[in-house]
């Protein structure tokens, strides 16, 4: 806890530490040694994360998940290409364009998804067992409205993409805290509009 008499300088370097700490504590004692344990070591956590992604909205291309995921196109592809070989990723070519490569998960790749996510959630479930739900909705909206006022303060904060889409495959912080357009739904509509009229359809109107 902060000291009573510390400034303004002091209590944001103490909220930055202790967020940074968090999540660097949940990835190591948590996640990490999870994912290892459930899927007998076979995956990554960047691998997982691009699975999840993936079990969030099929049919997201190589370049689509690179974009998303703020890494090389071909940082993607080797990953993806990893994933393909261990049976939990699969390729298809698109209806529309077969140079397009649509990804979707195999029945091995959902369920090791689903079996890391159900040991987690137990987990961490235990660990809160003591902590008020409410107290937790209330840390959640927190942290939503933080990052909301952080965008705000962003150079181009319709350019910036935070990854919803990996944790919250139905809704954007983005669209419901800072009523902006999500960053990746403009160009994925963008995408499906040039693809459908490349293909004689009508225009699609983004919603």
């Amino acid at each position: 806890m902060p000291a009573a008499d510390s400034g303004p300088s002091d209590l944001i370097q103490e909220f930055m530490g202790s967020v940074r700490v968090f999540s660097q504590t949940v990835r190591i004692v948590v996640e990490e040694p999870l994912l290892g344990e459930m899927v007998g070591g076979r995956l990554s956590f960047p691998q997982y994360k691009l699975l999840r992604l993936v079990a969030g909205a099929a049919g997201h291309s190589v370049g689509e998940v690179a974009s998303i995921l703020g890494i090389s196109n071909a940082a993607a592809s080797k990953g993806v290409d990893k994933l393909v070989r261990r049976r939990l990723l699969r390729r298809a070519e698109g209806k529309l364009d077969r140079r397009a490569m649509h990804l979707s998960l195999t029945e091995q790749g959902r369920r090791a998804v689903e079996t890391y996510e159900h040991a987690r959630d137990e987990k961490m479930l235990g660990i809160f067992e003591a902590t008020p739900v409410a107290g937790l909705r209330r840390a959640v909206a927190l942290l939503h409205r933080l990052s909301a006022s952080l965008v705000d303060h962003g150079a181009d904060p319709e350019e910036l993409c935070l990854q919803c889409g990996i944790y919250f495959p139905d809704q954007c912080l983005m669209r419901q805290l800072g009523k902006r357009k999500c960053y990746y739904a403009r160009h994925r509509v963008k995408k499906g509009t040039a693809s459908d009229e490349a293909n004689g359809a009508s225009p699609k109107r983004a919603v």
